[in-house]
Parts: C-alpha cells; sequence; structure tokens
C-alpha cells in the first residue's frame, strides 16, 4: 500500500513571516536545509509528496491570486527542479472563523487518501502547528512537528518526531525500520511477537478463536 507525506508549506517548507503570508518574493525564505534534506527523503523512499496548506483568504483582496501565485509557483517548480515532485497540492482558501471541513485539520480535500489505497497508518503529516498534528490525527496517520518558536510544542500522542530541523526529518523517514520478531513454540505453546519501535503505540494479540483483539 501507498504511503504519504502530507507537507505544510509555511513555517515548514518556508519561514513564516510576522503577517502570516507569504505574498511577495521579498518574503519568501526557505526553512534551512529543506531542499537538501527533502529532495534526499524524495530519492530514498516511496512516499508520495503531497501539499497541504490553508491560505487565509486566498483570491481575496487580503490575499490577491496575482501576489500569491507567483511566489507559489516558483517554490514548486525550484523543490521540483531538485527532484521534489508533489503529487498533489491541496490549498484551503477560507478564513478560519468560516470552519470549512476543507480547512485543516478537516479532511474533506483528502478523501482519496482514505479510500483503502493508502496506508495512513504508515503515513506523516508534517507541520508546525496544532492543526498539522490534528489532521494527522484525523487521517489515521502520525505526525512531524517542525518546531517554529510562534507555536508551542505539541504534547500529543500522534507525534512520532518533534524536530528543530529538516536534518532530523530526513533521518527519522530514511532511517531502516526498527522491528524485531521472536517465535518460540513447545509442545504446549505457540508464541510469536513483533515489535515496531516506530508503530502507533496500538498492540493486538491473537486470542485461541484465531481473532486478532486490542489489549485494553
Amino acid at each position: 500500500m501507498k504511503r504519504v507525506l502530507f507537507i505544510d508549506r509555511d513555517g515548514t517548507l518556508i519561514e513564516e513571516p510576522d503577517d502570516f503570508q507569504v505574498d511577495s518574493f521579498a518574503k519568501l525564505k526557505l526553512l534551512p536545509g529543506v531542499v537538501s534534506h527533502l529532495s534526499a527523503i524524495a530519492a530514498e523512499t516511496d512516499y508520495e509528496l503531497v501539499m497541504v496548506s490553508n491560505q487565509d483568504g486566498l483570491g481575496t483582496e487580503s490575499l490577491p491570486e496575482s501576489a500569491f501565485f507567483p511566489v507559489h509557483d516558483f517554490l514548486i517548480d525550484l523543490l521540483a527542479k531538485e527532484g521534489v515532485h508533489f503529487s498533489k497540492v491541496f490549498i484551503d482558501r477560507s478564513f478560519p472563523h468560516e470552519n470549512k471541513p476543507t480547512r485543516k485539520p478537516g479532511t474533506a480535500m483528502l478523501t482519496e487518501y482514505l479510500s483503502g489505497e493508502y496506508d495512513m497508518a504508515r503515513s506523516f503529516v508534517i507541520g508546525d502547528r496544532a492543526t498539522d498534528f490534528e489532521l494527522a490525527r484525523n487521517l489515521g496517520a502520525r505526525a512531524i512537528f517542525v518546531r517554529n518558536p510562534n507555536f508551542p510544542s505539541p504534547d500529543d500522542p500522534s507525534v512520532a518526531l518533534a524536530a528543530n530541523d529538516w536534518s532530523e526529518i530526513r533521518a527519522f523517514l530514511t532511517r531502516p525500520p526498527r522491528i524485531a520478531e521472536k517465535h518460540r513454540k513447545t509442545s504446549e505453546t505457540d508464541v510469536r511477537v513483533l515489535l515496531n519501535l516506530d508503530g502507533n503505540g496500538a498492540a493486538k494479540y491473537l486470542d485461541g478463536a484465531g481473532v486478532f483483539r486490542p489489549y485494553a
């Protein structure tokens, strides 16, 4: 099954200015190491890359398309030239007070990834604020939190990594799976234990009827 990295834009790929709008080239500043490390992640893993971003009022007077898209398209093209290709780019244009289901942490834009074709348990949302790890929880995925001085670090079980920079994210996503399996069979018992240190924390056991059941 396919794995996905749902990647936020502002504060995750690029620095977020004081007014929280990247609407000019003067405001476009990449996070340190993002190009080289994200390029390595794209080359060394099989994750599908998907951008998911809230852009408050895009298309209104507060954020005209003519100011937003030249900068945004430049960013997408720059990353593509370094081997970072987003299969889809989802941008919600609503304001927070509208509470639209398409706005993160809502999943209305991302229903195709909940069809069963994708392995959400082994997918990640990468972002810098609460809406990103709430989105991960709503998708059944895990979160990678990019530390941002504007937002507190999360205390949430869906967060698999709180990273200081993209080098830590690359190391986390490209390391070999930390999985161990032990099987012991006797004349009276047949026990097999599988431990995944990078799993989602859920534990199951196989009962006497051959049914997997979660531990309470």
